[in-house]
């Protein structure tokens, strides 16, 4: 391990908006923290919005600087990524964003039903071999976690560069009879959305240099559907 990792994971630990739990703190079990966000964290009774695989936090960080009635957490595995997005909101006095460094399939040790108000998943491996189906970040595996955590209201923002990704999720919530709030295969052309979609990650900035198109999803869950993936072979999101 590089130098520059090292010394990013020791600045990690000095930083009190970082949470870096140890895996027997959480693994089988509920994290003490599971229902005490508000309490324990936060401080106060502010909505909490998920970053999911945040990386280096450009949205968690820049919606919670729009945004300060809300409370933002980043959650990501790679520690040296989170280091940037704490790094980040220190410099600019940002603080209402926290970050959670696990795996996303761990939501339910750390988030109570109906803790969360709103999900968002920023360019996600879309994972389009068919053996690594179920670890897209939209698989019904996964929706059925954010379906418990999030409240009645909940929202989920997909933003991705991944056609695949974008048509596969829509099968989804098409199939099931979810309600689509917002959908486009073409973000940065015509119809606007709210500000928080020009927030642009990193790797979203370099994309954008070979003129390519974002899709972007806004959906909600109904809490007592049992979801089920499509019968559409993957081909088809192609």
């Amino acid at each position: 391990m590089g130098k520059s990792k090292l010394a990013k994971f020791e600045e990690n630990k000095s930083f009190t908006h970082v949470i870096e739990p140890s895996l027997d703190a959480y693994l089988n079990k509920d994290h003490e923290l599971k229902g005490n966000w508000h309490k324990e964290i936060f401080k106060n009774k502010n909505p909490i919005v998920l970053e999911l695989g945040c990386g280096k936090g450009e949205y968690a960080v820049n919606m919670a600087e729009k945004h300060p009635e809300k409370n933002f957490l980043g959650i990501d595995i790679k520690g040296a990524r989170i280091w940037k997005g704490a790094k980040n909101s220190n410099q600019r006095g940002i603080t209402n964003v926290f970050f959670l460094r696990t795996r996303i399939e761990f939501l339910p040790h750390f988030f109570a039903d109906n803790e969360v108000s709103e999900i968002w998943i920023t360019f996600p491996d879309p994972q389009r071999k068919k053996r690594r189906r179920k670890k897209r970040l939209t698989h019904t595996s996964f929706l059925k976690m954010y379906q418990k955590i999030l409240n009645k209201e909940g929202e989920i923002h997909l933003k991705t560069d991944s056609i695949f990704l974008y048509r596969y999720t829509k099968e989804i919530l098409e199939s099931n009879n979810q309600q689509i709030l917002a959908s486009t295969k073409n973000l940065y052309h015509g119809k606007h959305y709210k500000d928080e979609l020009t927030i642009k990650t990193h790797y979203e900035a370099l994309y954008l240099e070979g003129n390519p198109t974002i899709t972007y999803l806004k959906f909600q869950l109904d809490k007592h559907t049992q979801l089920t993936e499509p019968e559409t072979e993957d081909e088809a999101f192609l």
